[in-house]
């Protein structure tokens, strides 16, 4: 589902667009920057952060927008070629053009590629309206920003960080233990200089040889992830990542808003598709809690193989051997399939 209103990401020390795009000492020098445009002259930039609007959130706004007007600006910059380009306030703008406005209030401000594009992701990032798997979009999009690299090297970097400190923590415990065993054996054969060994002895270097310095990457998206303030990275890879994975309709479901994430993990579980897509059905009409569903779930899971419907399966497979073989030619097992085929065609009326 969107996240908590209580929820305040960037509240730290990343520079927001919402609902003031500038510091409180730069609005005063650039009020007269905001005025009023054309809707036709504003166009919307070829790579955008944001997907999916919920049309009745969007319906909702057209109508607040045609009794009020729109109380905060669109920010956009000028384009070389003339007319200005759409940085951040798109439901804004696709409200405006379903009501059917000609201006629009903006703030116009001179933006370079990649703060502009900085801009729109951290506004979408900002919404309340946020399902999960477009914040793990957002995010990916965002460190891939800060990291420069790809969006799609950012997950398999963030899987190596999370897997890197394991085994560099196993390799400082055995570091750590043959230090200590080489210290003692040097202090038990030199007992007079004990003391002024123990100063410079090895084991007292072992901190400072332990304190390595992280990766730039790490340090970088630790950074992200701080002034995100809605949870670590680790988090995001546990439970974040497992999103972007999931079967297309219960991804869907989890984008238009319609189920938390912890019940769609819980739902994507089931390995049987025709399982997993009445059990969504179900999950979605009634509403039903996590741990209704992990006790549906495990209903299905303790079924013997019996009982699990396999007819559709078996029925295909029959007909793809009986088309492969020359049981035509044997005149009794001939009869026989005509038989049961007479049967099966008048448990068909029965059930039409």
């Amino acid at each position: 589902m969107s996240r908590s209103k209580r929820d305040k990401p960037f509240s730290g020390n990343l520079t927001t667009p919402q609902p003031g795009w500038l510091s409180s000492d730069e609005a005063d020098s650039e009020k007269s920057s905001e005025s009023l445009v054309k809707l036709s002259e504003i166009h919307l930039p070829s790579q955008q952060p944001r997907h999916y609007f919920d049309e009745h959130a969007l319906k909702q706004l057209a109508d607040s927008i045609s009794q009020h007007g729109i109380l905060q600006p669109l920010l956009v910059r000028p384009l070389e070629k003339g007319g200005y380009e759409l940085v951040a306030g798109e439901r804004r703008y696709r409200a405006a053009t379903e009501v059917g406005l000609t201006e629009v209030p903006v703030v116009v401000k001179e933006l370079a590629d990649e703060a502009a594009w900085q801009l729109a992701l951290i506004e979408n990032l900002q919404r309340e309206d946020l399902n999960p798997v477009e914040e793990t979009e957002g995010i990916l999009q965002l460190l891939a920003f800060k990291l420069e690299m790809p969006v799609e090297e950012i997950s398999p970097l963030l899987h190596r960080l999370q897997k890197a400190p394991k085994d560099e923590a196993l390799r400082t415990a055995n570091n750590v233990i043959v230090k200590k065993e080489a210290n003692e054996t040097e202090s038990s054969n030199n007992v007079i200089g004990k003391s002024k060994r123990r100063k410079n002895s090895p084991a007292n270097n072992v901190t400072s040889e332990r304190e390595e310095a992280p990766s730039s990457e790490l340090v970088l998206i630790e950074a992200v992830f701080r002034d995100l303030g809605l949870m670590t990275w680790e988090s995001f890879v546990n439970n974040r990542l497992p999103l972007l994975n999931l079967p297309q309709d219960i991804t869907e479901a989890l984008r238009q808003g319609k189920i938390a994430y912890t019940k769609a993990k819980a739902i994507a579980q089931i390995k049987d598709e025709n399982q997993r897509t009445a059990l969504l059905k179900e999950a979605l009409a009634q509403q039903l809690s996590l741990s209704q569903i992990k006790e549906k779930i495990g209903s299905l899971q303790s079924k013997p193989k019996s009982e699990i419907p396999e007819v559709p399966e078996r029925l295909k497979v029959a007909y793809q051997k009986l088309k492969k073989t020359r049981i035509w030619e044997n005149p009794k097992k001939c009869k026989q399939i005509e038989t049961l085929l007479t049967k099966l065609e008048a448990l068909l009326e029965e059930t039409s």
